[in-house]
C-alpha cells in the first residue's frame, strides 16, 4: 500500500486521494490536455518524445489507446478544433496533421542544455511555450510565424494558466519557487508588467491549471500533492498523491469534473522508487469541483523549418 509523500502541507485542508488511473510508469510525464472535441486526453512523455492519448473511463482509470512519437523531447502538446497537434521539441515546435504527417517548424531556440519546457494554447488560440535550461530561460508565444518574447529571465519557465475571463495570465518560474501574474488582453496581444502572485518556501511549483471559481491547481514536484489555490493567493485545499514528482494536473472529460494529474520517476532515487513504486504513472481525482474549459490551439503553423 502506498501512502501521500507530502511533507510540508498537512496542515493545508485535504480535498482527497488521488487513484492510479495507469499502469505505464514514465519517465516524465507532463501536460494533460482534454480534447473535449474527440474525448480524449493526451499528455507527454518528455524525454521520449512521446504524446499519449486515451479514454477516460467512469471510474476514473484512463485506457491509453495511441502513442504518437516525435523527432526529438515533446514537453507539451496543444490540440485544435481539427484534431492537428502542435507539439514542443527540443528547440522548434512539431505539427502533427490528422492523417499522422509531422512537420518541424524553424528553430526558435539553441543551445545543447536548453529545450522547450510545458506549453499552452492562450484565449484566441496562440501558442505559449517556455524554456528549460542552465539560466536566463524564456517565456514566448507563437502565432505562425509570430513570436513575442514575454519573458528572459527565468529559472525554468513552466506550468501556464488564465483567469476565467482571460484578462489574467499566470505563470510559473520552477526554480524560483514562483508563481508570477500579469494582465492578458487576447483580443489585442496586450501583455501587462508582471507582479508575483505566490512564492513559495517549499517544494518546486510544476504545471498548473484553473477551475471554474478561478481557483488554481499547482502540482508541486517534491512534495507528492496538488494545491488549489485561490485569487487572492492563499493555499486552500489539498490532494495528495503516492507519487513525490508530481508534475501537471488538468480537468478532464465532459463535464471537467475530473482532476488527471501526471507524475514522474526524474532524479529519484531507488530507494524512493522502492518507497513511492506508483511514480511516473498518472493518477486521477474527483475534487468537487470543476475546471475551466481548456482553450484550443489556433491551427496556426510556420511556413518554414
Amino acid at each position: 500500500m502506498t501512502v501521500p509523500v507530502s511533507h510540508h502541507y498537512e496542515d493545508v485542508p485535504s480535498a482527497g486521494t488521488a487513484r492510479l488511473a495507469t499502469d505505464v510508469s514514465h519517465y516524465l510525464s507532463e501536460g494533460p490536455v482534454w480534447d473535449g472535441i474527440r474525448e480524449r486526453i493526451l499528455w507527454v512523455d518528455i524525454v521520449s518524445g512521446t504524446v499519449h492519448s486515451g479514454r477516460l473511463r467512469p471510474d476514473g482509470t484512463i485506457r491509453v489507446e495511441e502513442r504518437y512519437h516525435f523527432p526529438d523531447t515533446a514537453g507539451a502538446v496543444a490540440v485544435a478544433e481539427t484534431g492537428e497537434l502542435v507539439v514542443a521539441g527540443t528547440h522548434r515546435l512539431y505539427f502533427r496533421s490528422v492523417d499522422g504527417a509531422i512537420r518541424a517548424g524553424a528553430e526558435l531556440i539553441s543551445g545543447r542544455e536548453r529545450r522547450f519546457n510545458d506549453g499552452k494554447p492562450d484565449p484566441r488560440g496562440r501558442f505559449v511555450v517556455g524554456t528549460l535550461g542552465p539560466g536566463g530561460e524564456q517565456l514566448m508565444r507563437v502565432d505562425g510565424d509570430e513570436v513575442t518574447v514575454i519573458d528572459d529571465d527565468l529559472g525554468l519557465s513552466n506550468g501556464l494558466a488564465w483567469s476565467t475571463d482571460g484578462s489574467r495570465f499566470h505563470s510559473i518560474d520552477t526554480t524560483n519557487r514562483r508563481i508570477h501574474v500579469r494582465d492578458y488582453d487576447a483580443v489585442t496581444g496586450s501583455i501587462g508588467r508582471r507582479e508575483l502572485f505566490r512564492q513559495f518556501e517549499h517544494g518546486a511549483p510544476d504545471g498548473m491549471t484553473t477551475d471554474a471559481d478561478d481557483h488554481l491547481w499547482v502540482a508541486m514536484w517534491g512534495e507528492g500533492c496538488v494545491l488549489r489555490i485561490s485569487p487572492t493567493g492563499r493555499i486552500v485545499a489539498r490532494i495528495d498523491v503516492p507519487a513525490p514528482h508530481t508534475s501537471c494536473a488538468q480537468f478532464a472529460g465532459p463535464d471537467l469534473e475530473t482532476l488527471v494529474i501526471t507524475t514522474a520517476t526524474e532524479h529519484l532515487t531507488a530507494e524512493q522508487l522502492r518507497a513511492s513504486p506508483l511514480s511516473g504513472r498518472l493518477f486521477t481525482v474527483t475534487p468537487g469541483v470543476r475546471g475551466h474549459p481548456p482553450y484550443l490551439w489556433n491551427g496556426r503553423t510556420q511556413r518554414h523549418a
